[in-house]
């Protein structure tokens, strides 16, 4: 990287805390979110969804709707099928233990024959206002011979259980194992201490702060569609709607993405109502907007995590770990999502080892089909999951063999000497220090004075408890991925990704480093990435990722910029390109105090590219957009969190009074951010731990499908998180981060439930306690 210390933009500079970009557009009241994007003429759809969770379609009769007046038209399966829009996709190449293909039903945009969970897309009206189309649903008469429904993944595949898909025997699409399981027998069984557990990661409901949305339109002449949508990403989600769904080539279909209220890894994929709402536009030869209600968001958006896993430990007579096993049964949901199952088998191998030398491991997962809203990517995605297993299992077993917890994970520990490690996960650790990062998160906590912390909350009648975890996450594999970089004719810079910001201060952050690579001014730089038309490449943003692969695709375009700089700067000063050389910001004669800054330079090159003396080899200019093909490898965040919660024994209620997090996230672009984000993702793991929870009733009907029955933390929830760091930069990508957006999620689940079992266990001999830890379910476990 250039050095620019002593350049006047070095405050902008990789490592600065700079406030995000974008935030004063926001604060405006300026942006630009999925429903506020209008078109002139535009129609309004509303989605029919079925009433029932499993059943037969007897039959769908829409015609009384499409007598409603305003209703311009009401599609079903049937238009479906009459424009060849194919099944929502799943691509995971997942195999079951005996090497058959994971079974993948057809998920169709609209219901045909059969209804497979309450809230599915039956039918799309579409009239003058969204209010006739809602009258107009009222009229449709829509049969089903109900069935019986399933729910829970361990019920549905129990004999006699009702069958969702006549493909996947015993409702299961996938048996799936990793490592050698006879060999963790024989270690098991031979073992000084086995310890289990069978731990439960609730479902939980995504709730966005805006839900989804999209408006279509159709271009006659030039046969072309353009969604206006909310995505993580836009160039693989126009490729595989336009591939998989539409069937059009991809220059037949634009995506365009602007502000995103918020995802979470659940606007990532494609839903059956995108395609409906094309086809509309196509007919009617006018744009059709939709915008869920929250009420059906509930329903129709995808839930997140919900499984069950048998987990054990294996240790010898000095506390090191031997083996591991994770069994898993993992709810798919109704239908395959684009992530399903991998939260529950790629991921849970790479995630589950975390810190620790972990000599043998089998893992086995069985993915289940239910009569359930399907399951996807939600923060983490099988990350929480596995670290969340590990840490429950080394509490559980320090109290079992009479041995300090932190010890315990001390012995285990890999220590940074043992780097590059190779995990049994079959990844290998480039970088880390985990004694040290557990250090520092003790020191931070004050460890040591806990007690004193637990007589003072004693003596207001509450019951303190002390949790920690220590954790390693894997950031999302490597994609390929474009950066360019535009010098406009104004003296502004376009900086194009084809990842997409959607909360995380990617303008700030990708403009930081810039600043540090070319030296230019900060304020000037402007961030394009929501458009697929403009884009080369692109994986999105998800896994903890971007700054990894967007991140260094802006280094490479970078690189290019400097490249096509020394070239014109030659020819501006006369010299051979050889003598150039860039410093902080400009382009100089070797042995010369003749120089040129790089703002200047691009004006020059634009003004000999019109006046036509550019010579004929020259660069047209500065800009640069490439494609890098072979971007950086995953890399590995990790970090020690500890939560100290407070007990009301009276009502059971449950409260955060203290949390400590020290985390190693590599070189921090950003630190102010970086520590948002960690915070946001306590704030989701704290959600999940203490209150979220998505019930189903035995008809399969959904008991807690709005905000008067489920439940999100609050600010009054959160504590003051005192966050620490003790980052060594990873040797695998040229900007040494690690990913931070989804850490704090994954290190939070363990700590806080870790603490609320501490209290538990000391005052009532509570060995096991399972999320959500309610106020109802805290009490009760006290009483007895």
């Amino acid at each position: 990287m250039s050095d620019i210390d002593d350049a006047p933009f070095a405050k902008y500079a990789i490592g600065q805390s700079v406030a995000r970009s974008e935030d004063p557009r926001l604060l405006r009241g300026d942006g630009r979110y999925s429903d506020d994007f209008s078109l002139p003429g535009q129609a309004y759809g509303y989605v029919f969804r079925s009433p029932f969770a499993h059943g037969v379609v007897t039959s769908l009769d829409v015609e009384d709707a499409r007598a409603v007046p305003g209703v311009l038209a009401v599609l079903t399966s049937v238009e479906m099928a009459a424009a060849n829009i194919g099944p929502l996709p799943n691509t995971q190449p997942h195999k079951s233990r005996d090497g058959t293909p994971m079974i993948k039903p057809e998920r169709p945009v609209l219901a045909t024959d059969k209804v497979r969970y309450r809230g599915q897309a039956v039918a799309m009206i579409v009239a003058e206002s969204t209010a006739a189309a809602k009258d107009a649903a009222e009229l449709i008469e829509f049969d089903v011979e109900v069935l019986p429904a399933e729910t829970d993944a361990e019920d549905a595949m129990r004999d006699g259980a009702a069958q969702l898909h006549d493909e996947a025997p015993g409702n299961v699409a996938l048996d799936w194992e990793f490592g050698d399981g006879a060999e963790a027998d024989r270690i098991f069984k031979s073992a000084h201490h086995v310890t289990s557990l069978k731990l439960r990661s609730n479902r939980v409901v995504v709730a966005s702060m805006e839900p989804r949305a999209a408006t279509a339109e159709y271009n006659a002449a030039e046969e072309r569609y353009t969604l206006h949508v909310g995505t993580q990403g836009v160039f693989g989600f126009r490729n595989m709607l336009a591939d998989r769904v539409l069937g059009v080539e991809r220059d037949k279909l634009r995506v365009r993405t602007y502000d995103v209220g918020g995802s979470f890894g659940m606007k990532s994929g494609l839903y059956p109502e995108y395609a409906p709402l094309l086809v509309a536009s196509r007919l009617l030869g006018r744009p059709v907007k939709w915008c869920d209600e929250r009420s059906d968001s509930f329903l129709s958006d995808q839930h997140g995590r919900d499984s069950w896993a048998d987990a054990s430990l294996a240790f010898d007579e000095e506390g090191h770990i031997l083996a591991a096993r994770v069994e898993c049964t993992c709810n798919l949901g109704a239908y395959l999502t684009a992530a399903g199952p991998n939260m529950h088998t790629g991921n849970l191998v790479k995630n589950f080892p975390g810190v620790y030398r972990l000599p043998i491991y089998h893992a086995a997962t069985r993915a289940v089909f239910t009569n359930t809203t399907p399951i996807g990517a939600y923060r983490g995605a099988g990350r929480p999951e596995g670290v969340y297993y590990m840490e429950r299992l080394m509490d559980n077993a320090a109290r079992e063999m009479g041995m300090d917890r932190v010890e315990l994970r001390r012995r285990n520990l890999i220590r940074s000497d043992e780097m590059p490690y190779a995990a049994i996960s079959n990844l290998t650790y480039d970088s880390g220090d985990f004694p040290a990062v557990l250090d520092s998160g003790l020191a931070q906590s004050d460890w040591a004075g806990f007690e004193s912390r637990r007589a003072e909350s004693a003596k207001s009648g509450k019951l303190r408890g002390l949790g920690i975890s220590c954790y390693l996450e894997v950031t999302g594999p490597p994609a390929t991925e474009m950066g360019g970089i535009r010098f406009e004719d104004d003296g502004r810079i376009t900086m194009t990704s084809g990842s997409q910001n959607y909360g995380q201060g990617h303008a700030s952050t990708f403009a930081q480093i810039l600043v540090s690579k070319l030296g230019v001014p900060f304020e000037q730089l402007q961030l394009d990435q929501g458009d697929s038309d403009k884009l080369l490449a692109g994986s999105g943003t998800g896994g903890s990722k971007t700054v990894i692969t967007a991140g260094n695709a802006l280094v490479v375009a970078a690189e290019k910029v400097i490249e096509n700089g020394r070239i014109l700067a030659g020819q501006v000063l006369e010299t051979a390109t050889a003598d150039i050389e860039f410093t902080a910001g400009a382009f100089s004669v070797a042995g010369t105090d003749r120089a040129i800054d790089i703002m200047e330079l691009s004006r020059e090159a634009h003004t000999m590219k019109l006046n036509g003396s550019l010579p004929e080899d020259a660069p047209d200019g500065l800009d640069a957009a490439i494609t890098v093909d072979d971007p950086p490898p995953l890399a590995f965040p990790n970090g020690c969190h500890v939560a100290e919660v407070e007990i009301d024994p009276d009502t059971g209620e449950t409260a955060l009074a203290r949390y400590v997090v020290v985390d190693d996230f590599g070189v921090m672009i950003n630190p102010m951010l970086v520590e948002g984000q960690v915070h946001g993702g306590i704030a989701q793991g704290v959600g999940q731990a203490l209150m979220e929870n998505v019930v189903y009733d035995a008809d399969g009907q959904p008991i807690s499908g709005s905000y008067m029955d489920y439940t999100m933390p609050r600010a009054h929830d959160m504590p003051d998180v005192e966050f620490g760091e003790y980052s060594v930069p990873a040797t695998t990508n040229v900007l040494g981060a690690k990913g931070c957006g989804e850490a704090g999620t994954t290190g939070s689940l363990p700590a806080v439930m870790n603490a609320i079992v501490d209290v538990l266990n000391r005052e009532n001999g509570v060995e096991h306690f399972d999320m959500p830890a309610t106020s109802e379910r805290v009490w009760s476990a006290l009483n007895g």
